[in-house]
């Protein structure tokens, strides 16, 4: 019987019996929902990848992924004996581990003794075969494309073209659904039977069903499993593509928050899965009902090879705990140190930063130069779920954690210095007012710049004009490639500028739109207090968001907020400080009870953590005084950066003893240096979240941790604790994952070598050389110092210095928080007095080192 036979066939059946399909398309969606999404390249949001399986204890985690595809949860053996001859983890640091996984699982009969013997041994964790395994064979493979790359290679590059909506000048005409568009990319590539030694592959492809769940139907039939074991296998299939699948999975996560459904990570399986079967029908039929027949007993043996792999991973596990005790080991001895004693200063300026552990550095240096700064940490997107709108563009970019949906909408408005301190709606923005409204008119004139810019693209774009451009500008193009050769010293430019006239730039501002007075005082209520600010205000408050700086990189975005879909907080800090400065807010709020004292004023600023400066926003909107206290401030800001500056530069190969000017100058070089592919370490080595007073962190060295701040004793309800262990924790868990993942599996969670990058479609992410997966993840370099990890894969510790009622309270109200702390994927401390306690499964231990 021929394909199209089959599908007429199947298509027939469906209309008198439709189990078989049925159980199929839940198979299918059970298999889609274990993959996580991956953001494009200008939104990075750091994800935890192994997100879908957390209600999975991450041991039984870790050998499912062995065992469907040899993908792996736990630093390398190899690593760990790296670290255990370097005595960066010491046999006590083991013997705690061990005795902990004791504890957890009585019935195991893991040892020390075991582990150390383990280390010389590479764990024999056999995946399970695909079909396409056990049909090709291993001589011919030698001689042409081995099938299993091919089929990688093909999907890639259709899901390249299908998705590209930026790159590419023209897009190929095609079907609108996924699996439409495989089929008719196959379909056209004529020499692709030839290529992979099957002759009858094009006419097969032909006879496949136009439907994506006929196809699939005729594929499973085909593949004669037996049904107890199709979720595993196409799980399976589907991380065989692990990049796209993390792809399709974003693209369905952004269709959430309308309530839709998007099929096409369904139909990407199914493309995968007909490749199984088109495998199958194009060699002879002795060789593939073997290779069925043994695949059918391979994936009956599931469960009890996951079993067998969570034995053999028992070691790997306790060495996991081994080297997150040899951290905690000196974190808790830093934290129980006392707080030094100082005097009472009154405090001229507050310094609201991000929690990112890069603000941990300035943080530290501020307290110690100027003692009447008091440095503050709250989420870096400073409470404000928004979209940004940049003048003149179209775009409305999310600028929050990937775990929520932007709500509020932020535009750019040309606001004088009379126009800002008031409410202020925005103008119409059509032609026909540029002439009277400066927000249009900025519009229009920047429309105007950029237009001649993408001209400029346009000419340079196709490789046989490039020549005749350079040619025809001369030596007015020799400073860009001058630029290259020698980087220069100048200081960060914002991408968000470009093409703003510099007559307007002063007066552009990022405004909150749409939003009515009730709503604006409700917003600025909530988040001053949740940022602990309700009624301890100093004179001058600077929101101080964060950027990186780098150049010709495509993870920039990896180096800006890693938590808020990679953006600077700049548009955040200033719309805040622009709504908490409003008059009529100011009213509002007082006459709710809550008072902002009138020499009050906040500000918005950027932190550059590639160098460590700190640029300060709407100075013209700044009185006399506040003028004068951030005058005094920048000075701190500059000192403080020299500090930071000498703290980092033996990590990046720079000489920290160097006058502070003349390193400065190499940090901004290095940011500007198209070459370079580490311009900063970004979060690598993050290992902890400590949520409570400054008083706990005050004076003490973290550089490996985020701080947010948070007093209990303002929190009678409970609501600011639940809302930071529902969000904040949860964003610092996946940034500590996609760290620790990109770091224990390189190959299929992290992007491979930055220097063989080819960016797909735009933005959509790289391949590592011409083809293959779509990498996800970090690049080698953002966590590789050349000679070994730089990262140390380390689950994230959270500390909280809260009532162990109020954690209790907030761990069982959240189904996802259980699932994190009682699967391993998470641990939690709290402070009993000044002692600290450890979270074991709804009781709190006291920590025993």
């Amino acid at each position: 019987m021929t394909i199209s036979d089959s599908a007429a066939a199947v298509t027939t059946a469906s209309h008198t019996d439709n189990s078989f399909a049925t159980a199929l398309q839940a198979a299918i969606a059970a298999a889609a929902r274990t993959i996580a999404p991956s953001w494009p390249l200008d939104q990075a949001v750091a994800v935890n990848p192994h997100w879908r399986r957390v209600d999975q204890p991450i041991r039984h985690a870790a050998a499912r992924l062995a065992v469907l595809a040899d993908f792996h949860v736990f630093p390398t053996r190899e690593y760990i004996r790296k670290a255990w001859q370097q005595q960066r983890i010491s046999r006590a640091d083991l013997e705690a581990a061990v005795a902990a996984q004791q504890a957890d699982d009585p019935h195991g009969a893991i040892t020390t003794a075991q582990c150390i013997a383990d280390l010389n041994n590479t764990p024999r964790l056999q995946p399970q075969p695909l079909l396409v395994d056990l049909l090709d064979d291993t001589v011919q493979k030698n001689k042409r494309w081995p099938w299993r790359e091919a089929i990688v290679f093909q999907m890639s590059q259709a899901c390249a073209t299908y998705y590209d909506r930026h790159q590419a000048h023209w897009r190929a005409a095609g079907n609108d659904s996924l699996y439409g568009f495989w089929h008719d990319s196959i379909s056209g590539e004529h020499g692709i039977g030839s290529q992979l030694g099957l002759k009858r592959l094009s006419t097969r492809v032909r006879q496949l069903p136009a439907r994506a769940e006929d196809a699939a139907v005729w594929a499973m039939q085909r593949l004669a499993l037996p049904q107890a074991v199709w979720p595993q296998y196409l799980e399976a299939l589907l991380l065989s593509i692990n990049g796209w699948a993390s792809w399709c999975a974003y693209v369905h996560w952004q269709n959430v928050p309308a309530g839709k459904d998007d099929p096409r990570i369904r139909e990407l399986l199914i493309c995968r899965l007909v490749w199984e079967a088109l495998l199958a029908d194009c060699i002879s039929i002795d060789h593939s009902n073997a290779a069925l027949a043994a695949l059918a007993a391979h994936w009956q043996a599931f469960d009890a090879r996951v079993a067998d792999a969570e034995q053999v991973l028992a070691t790997d596990e306790a060495w996991q705990r081994a080297l997150e005790i040899s951290y905690q080991r000196d974190l808790a001895a830093t934290l129980r140190v006392p707080q030094p004693k100082s005097e009472a200063v009154t405090t001229e300026v507050q310094a609201v930063f991000c929690i990112d552990t890069r603000s941990e550095l300035m943080r530290r240096a501020l307290e110690t130069i100027w003692p009447a700064v008091e440095t503050r940490a709250f989420a870096g997107f400073f409470g404000l779920p928004i979209a940004y709108n940049p003048l003149g563009t179209d775009i409305h970019r999310p600028q929050l954690p990937g775990l929520a949906y932007p709500s509020i909408e932020v535009s750019d408005q040309t606001l004088s210095p009379a126009q800002a301190n008031v409410a202020h709606t925005p103008a119409d923005t059509g032609a026909d007012n540029a002439a009277n409204d400066p927000t249009a008119a900025a519009r229009h004139a920047r429309w105007r710049h950029l237009g001649r810019f993408d001209q400029w693209l346009g000419t340079i774009h196709w490789p046989s004009a490039t020549f005749s451009f350079v040619e025809a500008v001369g030596i007015g193009y020799l400073p860009k490639i001058a630029n290259w050769l020698r980087p220069s010293a100048r200081a960060r430019i914002s991408d968000d500028d470009a093409g703003i006239a510099a007559r307007h730039k002063a007066h552009v501002r990022p405004v909150i739109s749409g939003l009515d007075l009730a709503q604006k005082t409700a917003l600025a209520q909530q988040i001053l207090h949740t940022m602990g600010l309700d009624d301890r205000l100093a004179p001058l408050v600077v929101l101080c968001g964060h950027a990186g700086q780098t150049t010709n990189n495509a993870h920039a975005s990896v180096l800006d907020c890693g938590a808020c879909h990679g953006r600077p907080g700049e548009a955040n800090a200033r719309a805040l400080a622009l709504l908490l400065n409003d008059e009529q807010v100011r009213a509002s709020l007082a006459a709710q009870g809550l008072h902002i004292p009138a020499d009050t004023v906040f500000m918005g600023a950027l932190h550059n953590t590639t160098t460590d400066e700190v640029t300060g926003f709407d100075l013209d909107l700044l009185p006399a005084d506040a003028l004068r206290r951030w005058h005094e401030m920048k000075h701190v800001f500059a000192a403080a950066g020299d500090r930071i500056r000498s703290e980092r530069a033996p990590a990046l190969w720079l000489d920290g003893t160097r006058a502070p000017r003349a390193l400065l100058k190499q940090f901004r070089r290095r940011a500007n240096d198209g070459a370079q592919t580490r311009p900063e370490w970004g979060l690598t080595r993050n290992a902890a979240f400590i949520i409570g007073p400054r008083s706990r962190s005050y004076g003490r060295v973290l550089p490996r941790c985020y701080l947010h701040d948070y007093d209990a004793q303002y929190d009678t309800d409970g609501s600011v604790l639940s809302a930071l262990m529902t969000g904040p924790m949860l964003v610092t868990h996946w940034l500590s994952w996609q760290y620790h993942a990109s770091t224990c599996d390189p190959l299929h969670y992290g992007s491979g070598n930055k220097v063989l990058h080819n960016v797909v479609g735009g933005h959509l992410g790289v391949f590592e050389g011409n083809g293959g997966d779509l990498r996800i993840g970090l690049p080698k370099q953002s966590l590789h110092n050349g000679d070994g990890w730089f990262h140390e894969p380390v689950r994230l510790t959270v500390i909280i210095d809260a009532p162990a009622t109020s954690i209790q309270a907030v761990i069982d109200a959240n189904t996802i928080l259980q699932q994190l702390l009682d699967n391993g994927w998470l641990l939690l401390w709290r402070y009993a007095g000044d002692a600290l306690q450890k979270y074991a499964q709804g009781r709190w231990l006291a920590l025993d080192f």
